[in-house]
Protein backbone atom coordinates (compact mmCIF):
# COMPACT_ATOMS: atom_id res chain seq x y z
CA UNK A 1 0.00 0.00 0.00
CA UNK A 2 1.86 3.17 -1.33
CA UNK A 3 -0.15 6.14 0.86
CA UNK A 4 -2.06 4.62 4.11
CA UNK A 5 -4.31 7.00 5.56
CA UNK A 6 -4.10 7.26 9.40
CA UNK A 7 -7.45 8.19 11.55
CA UNK A 8 -7.45 8.71 15.53
CA UNK A 9 -11.45 8.27 17.18
CA UNK A 10 -12.62 8.45 20.55
CA UNK A 11 -13.71 5.40 22.16
CA UNK A 12 -15.38 5.01 26.29
CA UNK A 13 -13.56 1.73 26.70
CA UNK A 14 -9.92 0.54 25.25
CA UNK A 15 -10.68 -2.84 26.14
CA UNK A 16 -14.57 -2.96 24.20
CA UNK A 17 -12.50 -1.42 21.60
CA UNK A 18 -9.87 -4.15 21.39
CA UNK A 19 -12.30 -7.19 21.53
CA UNK A 20 -14.41 -5.28 18.62
CA UNK A 21 -11.73 -4.50 16.03
CA UNK A 22 -9.25 -6.82 17.03
CA UNK A 23 -11.31 -10.16 17.42
CA UNK A 24 -14.23 -8.54 15.36
CA UNK A 25 -12.76 -7.26 12.46
CA UNK A 26 -9.35 -8.92 12.61
CA UNK A 27 -7.34 -5.87 12.99
CA UNK A 28 -4.01 -6.41 14.55
CA UNK A 29 -2.97 -4.59 17.39
CA UNK A 30 -0.08 -2.20 17.19
CA UNK A 31 1.40 0.60 19.67
CA UNK A 32 -0.59 0.98 22.90
CA UNK A 33 -0.69 3.25 26.04
CA UNK A 34 -3.14 3.68 28.74
CA UNK A 35 -5.63 5.97 27.17
CA UNK A 36 -4.97 4.91 23.42
CA UNK A 37 -4.60 1.89 21.06
CA UNK A 38 -3.50 1.37 17.55
CA UNK A 39 -4.81 -0.93 14.99
CA UNK A 40 -4.03 -2.19 11.17
CA UNK A 41 -7.31 -1.92 9.63
CA UNK A 42 -6.49 -3.41 5.82
CA UNK A 43 -2.86 -1.35 6.38
CA UNK A 44 -4.56 1.69 7.39
CA UNK A 45 -3.38 3.14 11.07
CA UNK A 46 -6.67 3.85 13.01
CA UNK A 47 -6.36 4.63 16.49
CA UNK A 48 -8.72 4.56 19.28
CA UNK A 49 -8.26 7.25 21.77
CA UNK A 50 -9.76 7.10 25.42
CA UNK A 51 -12.42 9.69 26.18
CA UNK A 52 -15.04 8.01 28.40
CA UNK A 53 -17.72 11.09 27.23
CA UNK A 54 -17.91 9.21 23.95
CA UNK A 55 -21.23 8.79 22.93
CA UNK A 56 -23.60 7.31 20.15
CA UNK A 57 -23.49 9.26 16.58
CA UNK A 58 -26.83 11.25 16.15
CA UNK A 59 -26.54 13.12 12.90
CA UNK A 60 -27.90 10.83 9.70
CA UNK A 61 -28.09 12.02 6.10
CA UNK A 62 -30.05 10.33 3.74
CA UNK A 63 -27.98 8.72 0.85
CA UNK A 64 -30.03 6.31 -1.77
CA UNK A 65 -33.40 6.04 0.81
CA UNK A 66 -31.17 4.99 3.93
CA UNK A 67 -30.10 7.42 6.70
CA UNK A 68 -25.91 6.86 6.64
CA UNK A 69 -24.69 7.87 10.26
CA UNK A 70 -22.31 11.06 9.81
CA UNK A 71 -19.57 11.04 10.63
CA UNK A 72 -18.16 7.52 9.36
CA UNK A 73 -15.12 6.14 8.73
CA UNK A 74 -13.82 2.79 6.65
CA UNK A 75 -12.09 0.73 4.00
CA UNK A 76 -13.24 0.24 0.32
CA UNK A 77 -12.62 -3.37 -0.31
CA UNK A 78 -12.12 -5.84 -3.23
CA UNK A 79 -15.67 -7.60 -3.35
CA UNK A 80 -13.98 -11.02 -2.08
CA UNK A 81 -12.47 -9.12 1.04
CA UNK A 82 -16.07 -7.27 1.62
CA UNK A 83 -18.05 -10.57 1.43
CA UNK A 84 -15.67 -11.97 4.32
CA UNK A 85 -16.08 -9.57 6.39
CA UNK A 86 -19.83 -9.26 6.17
CA UNK A 87 -19.78 -13.43 6.77
CA UNK A 88 -17.76 -12.21 9.52
CA UNK A 89 -19.39 -9.51 11.58
CA UNK A 90 -22.80 -11.93 10.69
CA UNK A 91 -20.99 -14.50 12.77
CA UNK A 92 -19.77 -11.96 15.45
CA UNK A 93 -23.59 -10.83 15.65
CA UNK A 94 -22.94 -7.27 15.07
CA UNK A 95 -25.92 -5.35 14.40
CA UNK A 96 -25.77 -3.58 11.04
CA UNK A 97 -26.68 0.06 11.43
CA UNK A 98 -27.71 -0.55 7.51
CA UNK A 99 -27.78 -3.87 5.99
CA UNK A 100 -25.38 -5.35 3.57
CA UNK A 101 -26.84 -4.21 0.08
CA UNK A 102 -25.65 -3.29 -3.33
CA UNK A 103 -26.21 0.83 -3.68
CA UNK A 104 -26.73 2.84 -6.55
CA UNK A 105 -27.37 -0.46 -8.43
CA UNK A 106 -26.88 -0.13 -12.52
CA UNK A 107 -25.58 3.35 -11.91
CA UNK A 108 -21.49 4.41 -12.12
CA UNK A 109 -20.83 4.18 -8.64
CA UNK A 110 -22.61 0.86 -8.44
CA UNK A 111 -20.95 0.00 -4.70
CA UNK A 112 -21.13 -3.10 -2.21
CA UNK A 113 -22.07 -1.68 1.50
CA UNK A 114 -22.92 -2.20 4.74
CA UNK A 115 -22.77 0.27 8.23
CA UNK A 116 -21.90 -0.91 11.17
CA UNK A 117 -21.55 1.18 15.07
CA UNK A 118 -18.45 0.22 17.15
CA UNK A 119 -19.07 0.19 20.89
CA UNK A 120 -18.54 3.24 21.53
CA UNK A 121 -20.67 4.79 18.77
CA UNK A 122 -18.36 5.41 15.87
CA UNK A 123 -19.85 4.62 12.61
CA UNK A 124 -17.86 2.70 10.21
CA UNK A 125 -18.71 1.86 6.44
CA UNK A 126 -17.17 -1.07 4.37
CA UNK A 127 -17.72 -1.14 0.64
CA UNK A 128 -16.58 -2.49 -2.60
CA UNK A 129 -16.91 -1.36 -5.91
CA UNK A 130 -17.84 -4.17 -8.90
CA UNK A 131 -15.54 -1.82 -10.74
CA UNK A 132 -13.13 -0.49 -8.69
CA UNK A 133 -11.92 1.99 -11.27
CA UNK A 134 -15.11 3.49 -10.81
CA UNK A 135 -14.19 4.71 -7.00
CA UNK A 136 -14.32 8.49 -8.28
CA UNK A 137 -16.29 8.54 -11.11
CA UNK A 138 -19.09 10.68 -12.00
Amino acid sequence: MENPFHYAFPVHDLNAARAFYGAVLGCPEGRSAQSWVDFNLYGHQIVAHLDPRTGPIQVHNAVDGHDVPVPHFGVVLSMEQWRALVQRLRAANVKFVIEPRIRFQGQVGEQATAFVLDPSGNALEFKAFANPNRLFAK
